[in-house]
């Protein structure tokens, strides 16, 4: 059964991992998963630890590019977080919004487990994909 203080640090933990994403700080992110940590946007195939991890999400950033993790709400349920937001895309000053609910999952103060659920198709236009690019 998770506390009051459980439940606060782990909603630090996000918030942490928000601001992170924000400014490119690709090695924070990854801290803050477990050394075997999962992250899984349910569209695509999980990516299984730190490192890997760190690989894949620091293709994200760079000079032209920015996304901003909006939180809308966040609470604990059962021990595990779960984050509605909004994350806002930035590609070469053309801005797009892509609604996303995440639910993660902990062990100790460290993300076990982070599954993201959004709409592809809506991800792919706030990044301006074309229809036939987000295909593939």
């Amino acid at each position: 059964m998770s506390t009051d203080t459980d439940d606060q640090k782990k909603m630090a933990v996000f918030r942490t991992m928000a601001r992170a994403w924000h400014e490119q700080d690709w090695d924070t992110c990854a801290s803050l998963f477990a050394p075997d940590g999962v992250l899984h946007s349910k569209m695509l195939a999980p990516i299984e630890g730190r490192d890997t991890i760190h690989a894949r999400i620091s293709k994200l950033g760079g000079d032209h590019k920015r996304v901003t993790l909006h939180i809308h709400r966040m609470g604990v349920i059962d021990g595990v977080l779960f984050v509605e937001r909004t994350d806002e895309i930035v590609i070469n000053g053309r801005r797009g919004e892509c609604p996303a609910v995440g639910v993660i999952e902990f062990s100790g103060d460290k993300i076990a487990r982070w599954s993201d659920y959004y709409d592809r198709a809506t991800l792919a236009q706030a990044a301006g994909y074309t229809p036939e690019q987000a295909a593939h």
